[in-house]
């Protein structure tokens, strides 16, 4: 999952490393190095992922409230 950026022929530095930095971001490299940090136990893992959706799920309840 390598991302790399060849500077384009009367290309700035500036302007080549913005494009690099788009492309780390989209591919979401640093999002998969910052969660292999730290270990997640299972558990923990399925706690939080409920917990998300519990959000979500009373987030877009308000919404469907709001339509009507």
């Amino acid at each position: 999952m390598a991302v790399g950026v060849k500077v384009r022929n009367n290309e700035s530095i500036d302007r080549a490393l913005k494009r690099f930095r788009r492309q780390v971001n989209r591919s979401r490299v640093l999002r998969e190095y910052r969660q292999n940090m730290s270990y997640l136990k299972p558990s923990e893992e399925k706690r939080l992922k409920e917990k998300k959706a519990r959000r979500r799920r009373h987030r877009n309840r308000g919404d469907r409230k709001k339509r009507l």
